[in-house]
């Protein structure tokens, strides 16, 4: 079944307003900054914040319309949710967590527990089923949620920050599973998560929520290759300036000028810049590249073996270079470089 929402809600400091479809079989990752209100979307679609105006369907089934009088409480939602604070019941030990969600749509005792089994073994947790949930570490207990939420095969899953309590190695675990299993999951899933990498191997599309409204929605290798948003370019690393353009020639509020290699359209643009196409010199280059231009450093932040640059200037750029040619350049802070991008590296797109 199709999970539709057209609408509006409360939040924080203001309104969600969100279109929003999920296909059958289909994982959307939700990302955005802290605040924009992707979990108050979470809310929304399981029924604990209800909307304003607007609709929400799953399937022809109305869960949730104010003009028209409807609203579907939780309870009788065919979902199932990991939230980020989990809400375990402190009452049951682990296994019957788990079995809590089949035993509420009827599933005999005995089955609901053998099923519950099953699940806390794929999520390598049989040894602890008899234990209490206060027992468990944080990863542990992620993992009891996440089994809870799945095992009665909800028609839809949602699920916040699903892998944020676990460490490097059983995260990576624990995505290949949770990948599996939402691979036979038939209904929709909606996913908030902090971390690209999730929505890269989990997620089908992502959709991105900035100050209660969706920015961007699409493949993420698209979102990041790009953005549309500073928060878009920096998830992806990317450089990201808006501008004029006039035929080949891209011209910045600051009055830089960047010229590509096919003309984007006249009006405005969206810039984007690699940094690690961004070559850096401490003399003029020479020749005539059609994109160069002189500015200052105003940041070096270090990672590994590489360096990011920030440049300040008439085009401001942020640079990736490695830890031996920043040595070898001897640049500092407030030093004087020469920037230069080819052409052919520069995208740019209607605004």
């Amino acid at each position: 079944m199709r999970l539709a929402l057209a609408g509006r809600a409360p939040m924080g400091h203001g309104h969600l307003q969100v279109d929003l479809v999920v296909e059958p079989g289909e994982t959307v990752a939700v990302l955005g900054p802290n605040g924009a209100g992707k979990t108050t979307l979470l809310r929304v679609l399981c029924g604990l914040t209800p909307l304003s105006e607007g609709r929400l369907c799953l399937g022809e089934e109305v869960l949730d319309e104010p003009n028209a009088s409807i609203f579907v409480p939780p309870e009788e939602r065919s979902i199932g949710v990991v939230f980020q604070d989990l809400r375990l019941f402190d009452v049951l030990d682990v296994v019957d967590n788990v079995a809590f969600g089949l035993r509420a749509s009827g599933t005999t005792r005995r089955a609901a527990r053998r099923e519950a089994l099953d699940w806390l073994a794929r999520m390598g947790l049989e040894e602890r089923a008899n234990d209490a949930v206060t027992e468990l570490s944080g990863g542990e207990a992620q993992r009891v949620a996440l089994a809870r939420s799945l095992a009665p095969a909800p028609a839809v899953v949602l699920l916040d920050e699903p892998l944020a309590a676990l460490d490097p190695h059983r995260r990576a675990v624990v995505r290949r599973e949770l990948r599996d299993h939402l691979a036979h999951h038939r209904g929709p899933c909606v996913m908030v998560t902090h971390d690209p990498l999730d929505a890269a191997v989990l997620a089908d599309r992502v959709m991105v929520i900035e100050e209660g409204v969706m920015s961007a929605v699409g493949v993420l290798s698209d979102l990041v290759a790009r953005p549309r948003s500073a928060w878009a370019a920096e998830l992806g690393g990317t450089n990201l300036l808006p501008a004029q353009a006039r035929g080949v020639a891209l011209t910045l509020a600051g009055g830089g000028i960047i010229r590509v290699a096919e003309a984007p359209g006249d009006g405005p643009v969206f810039v984007a810049i690699r940094p690690a196409a961004v070559a850096l010199y401490r003399h003029r280059p020479d020749g005539s590249p059609r994109n160069i231009w002189e500015g200052k450093v105003a940041a070096i932040e270090g990672y590994g073996e590489r360096v990011r640059v920030q440049l300040a200037g008439p085009v401001p750029l942020v640079a990736e270079v490695t830890a031996a040619a920043l040595d070898e350049m001897a640049l500092r802070i407030g030093a004087t470089v020469w920037l230069s991008v080819k052409a052919t590296e520069v995208a740019a797109y209607p605004a």
